[in-house]
């Protein structure tokens, strides 16, 4: 369904104790990824994001990504719309590869066998 014939659900803030925010999120996972590695998160098509699922669905891997990997930008008060992936913080869980309504988002195993290590948890 399209994301104007939808309820905008407002999440309560995260209380620091039991909900964290993101950021602090993929901290707790201990996540590494080498600098110089291949990007392991592919669009098939990189203008679907803009032309397609913000103005359908209101882009929504910026909210079913658990880690902001995926945000829209907007530089100036009046520029275009950008879609950026910030495959640092990717935490691995594929829940891009399960939920992207376009199936655009290809998720390929990451050079080096890293993954999450809850060491601090």
């Amino acid at each position: 369904m399209p994301a104007n014939e939808m309820k905008k659900i407002d999440y309560p803030k995260y209380d620091g104790v039991l909900t964290f925010d993101k950021t602090t999120s993929v901290h707790l996972t201990g996540t590494n990824h080498d600098d110089n590695q291949p990007v392991h998160l592919q669009l098939k098509d990189s203008t679907l994001p803009i032309n397609f699922t913000l103005r359908e669905f209101d882009e929504p891997a910026q909210r079913y990504c658990p880690a902001a990997v995926y945000e829209i930008q907007y530089e100036g008060d009046k520029s275009e719309p950008q879609f950026v992936i910030n495959a640092q913080n990717c935490i691995h869980c594929k829940t891009c590869d399960i939920k992207e309504p376009s199936q655009n988002i290809n998720w390929v195993a990451p050079e080096g066998g890293g993954g999450p290590n809850y060491a601090n948890m």
